[in-house]
């Protein structure tokens, strides 16, 4: 009996110490992820155990380990990537009543396998007092031939392009997509190059007038260390295109539980979490971040960039289009 007592006392503790951390494997890089790891901790007492890496080698990481994955969170960034988890089968269904009720539906898996945590709108910045921002006015447009050679934007191999690609499939089809992919590349002030940090330098250079990027990189460039980042974002402004039947094109950051999780009410914690009100005003206030959880404000520097209405187009679609997008791209010659 006292054996007995022993060995269930061995497994209970065993029970316990397994319940008492999570794996989360991300993507994100941020200081920010940093503090609200802490906080989640220091509220819980669940120990955060972080592998980071690119979400490319993430996933890979998941699908090659299989069965024997220590992963219980993958956290990333964009919608594309997330429906590329899913779709290798290295995600669960969460069920959470409160990520259900407080995270709008275009915003999550369908099968509730991925949920966003936050929003960045890809926007262009034009340089302040070119008059270009008379000019601006929808996504469409930007593949007038009265832009030529004007546009700075990175390579098509970057996700973020990809799902603005995306989203123009789903609002006009294939074939119109190539047209306008294609005349954005004849508009284009030099062969695509460098992240969005580097088109919003261009422009301020006086390279090309108009750069499309992501306003989360505007807001580190107005706080970052580099002098250089400083000035140049100090001469650009931000304007918010929209499409023509829709606003704002928006992606996300977000988070899924690992299929073979070892510790899953520890990952649906976790990411219930980062969806609390404290964790949506850090990443709102410290990264420039749209919050997705409605009474949480932006920060200061990005309500002074202005407003916009979100694009209607659900975020899963963004994902299912992402190989037509590659090929659209491809097709129209956009390095």
């Amino acid at each position: 009996m006292l054996k007995k007592l022993a060995l269930s006392a061995v497994v209970l503790a065993s029970s316990l110490l397994a319940s008492s951390e999570v794996n989360v494997y991300s993507h994100r890089h941020y200081d920010t992820d940093k503090k609200l790891f802490k906080m989640f901790e220091e509220k819980t007492g669940i120990k955060v155990n972080v592998v980071k890496a690119k979400a490319s080698a993430l996933i890979k990481r998941i699908e090659t380990e299989g069965e024997k994955s220590p992963a219980d969170v993958l956290i990333t960034v964009d919608a594309g990537r997330l429906y590329q988890a899913k779709s290798k089968n290295l995600l669960q269904p969460i069920e959470s009543e409160y990520l259900q009720k407080t995270i709008p539906s275009q915003l999550r898996d369908k099968d509730n396998q991925w949920f966003a945590l936050t929003k960045r709108a890809r926007v262009t910045v034009y340089k302040i007092g070119s008059g270009m921002d008379k000019k601006l006015s929808t996504y469409e447009d930007l593949a007038d031939p009265k832009f030529k050679g004007q546009i700075m934007v990175r390579s098509s191999n970057n996700i973020y392009n990809q799902s603005l690609m995306a989203a123009m499939i789903a609002h006009h089809g294939e074939e119109y997509a190539i047209k306008w992919a294609k005349g954005v590349v004849a508009n284009m002030a030099s062969s695509p190059k460098g992240n969005d940090r580097y088109q919003v330098k261009a422009i301020a250079n006086g390279i090309g007038s108009i750069g499309i990027v992501n306003t989360y990189y505007i807001g580190k460039m107005v706080n970052n260390k580099d002098l250089s980042q400083k000035e140049s974002v100090r001469k650009v402004k931000v304007f918010f295109p929209k499409f023509e039947n829709g606003g704002t094109h928006i992606n996300v950051s977000g988070a899924g539980v690992a299929k073979y999780a070892p510790n899953k009410e520890n990952a649906i914690k976790f990411i219930e979490f980062l969806a609390s009100k404290d964790a949506q005003e850090l990443f709102a206030k410290a990264n420039y971040e749209y919050p997705i959880l409605k009474g949480v404000e932006s920060s200061d520097l990005v309500k002074s960039w202005g407003t916009f209405e979100d694009d209607h187009i659900s975020i899963n679609t963004l994902g299912q289009n992402n190989k037509a997008a590659v090929k659209a791209f491809d097709i129209a010659g956009w390095k």
